[in-house]
């Protein structure tokens, strides 16, 4: 929204929660999650988002961490020892932006996070936004996407001046629980389809096993439809139409590549939700978008992907009404009130 504070559309959304909320649908449990506001406009769209579920009457206690990457023993990068203490103990997380210093070295910042807590799963619904305009006006998918392993494990060394090898890495075990969470979230989710996305026509054994464990998981399934093909094939026929889709699985670096593709049918990242998910309910709900250090500071950044973030996180705690509340205000919002989404 160039030119205008978001102070506006945050105003508008609240105004929009206190006309719709009910007295009876209240939550006297409250329950904390760890706050990560991030980098750049990090903290600008953590405090939108604050005020926001303040105004919902969210069942929400924030306890704010901060994430950046310290040198413990041995000069090995990690996550502050208060904000790991933090998250074993809520188990829930939201995150903006995060930064990731270069040549400081250590790697993304989003990829110590999810291997810190085992955050193997990726998920990022697609859905289209009544009232923002794009070419396609009826996308409603999700991509999940491999979190741990494949091309981002980092295995990479030169061989010899001029010739560098990195190395793929793909197990069973982590192929087999990123296929078993696609089709269970397929159920969970009123979801007809998974489709795996893979190249084991080229890469036999790497993406064979993954699409094997695939299979097997399609197997103990069947009322889940399965359906695999290229990843190639997928990019294709996604941009003629992707309303034939409806979940995808896929390893890492496939999915960050269909994602980031999928949420441009929507609008942009600016607009699109994720939630990184793991083990024993661990969750960290983010928005995927740079930290915009030019817009800092101006009351220009827009909260969105970070507000349907903490959404999809609301769902996930099973606080399905104060989610219903909140998307319905974000839309309307959007919808009657025309506002420009300002698209990071």
């Amino acid at each position: 929204m160039a030119g205008k504070a978001w102070s506006l559309p945050v105003s508008l959304a609240r105004s929009a929660l206190k006309k719709s909320r009910q007295s009876g649908n209240l939550i006297r449990g409250i329950k904390t999650v760890t706050l990560f506001p991030g980098d750049g406009i990090g903290p600008e769209i953590s405090t939108a988002v604050m005020k926001i579920f303040e105004a919902a009457k969210a069942p929400i206690k924030w306890e704010e961490r901060n994430v950046t990457a310290i040198q413990g023993p041995g000069g090995k990068w990690m996550i502050p020892p208060e904000a790991i203490e933090s998250m074993h103990k809520n188990k829930i997380g939201l995150k903006g932006p995060l930064k990731t210093p270069i040549a400081a070295g250590h790697s993304s910042m989003n990829l110590l996070l999810r291997k810190t807590f085992d955050l193997f799963a990726n998920v990022r619904p697609c859905v289209s936004i009544e009232g923002y305009r794009t070419p396609y006006t009826d996308v409603n998918l999700v991509t999940i996407r491999e979190n741990t392993e494949g091309e981002y494990s980092g295995i990479e060394h030169v061989i010899v001046d001029g010739v560098v090898q990195s190395i793929k890495l793909i197990t069973e075990q982590a192929s087999q629980r990123i296929a078993e969470y696609a089709f269970e979230y397929a159920k969970t989710n009123q979801r007809s389809c998974v489709t795996a996305v893979h190249k084991a026509n080229i890469m036999r054994m790497s993406d064979g096993l993954f699409l094997r464990k695939c299979r097997e998981a399609a197997e103990k399934h069947r009322d889940i439809k399965f359906t695999e093909m290229f990843l190639d094939t997928v990019c294709l026929t996604m941009v003629q139409d992707p309303t034939q889709f409806d979940v995808l699985v896929m390893p890492n670096l496939y999915g960050d590549i269909l994602s980031d593709l999928c949420a441009g049918f929507i609008g942009g990242l600016g607009v699109t939700p994720s939630g990184n998910i793991g083990a024993n309910g661990m969750a960290i709900f983010e928005s995927v978008h740079g930290t915009a250090p030019d817009l800092a500071g101006r009351d220009l950044a827009n909260p969105t992907a970070l507000l349907l973030s903490a959404v999809m996180m609301l769902r996930h705690m099973a606080l399905h009404d104060h989610a219903k509340k909140i998307e319905t205000a974000c839309f309307d919002t959007i919808r009657d009130k025309k506002v420009i989404l300002f698209i990071i």
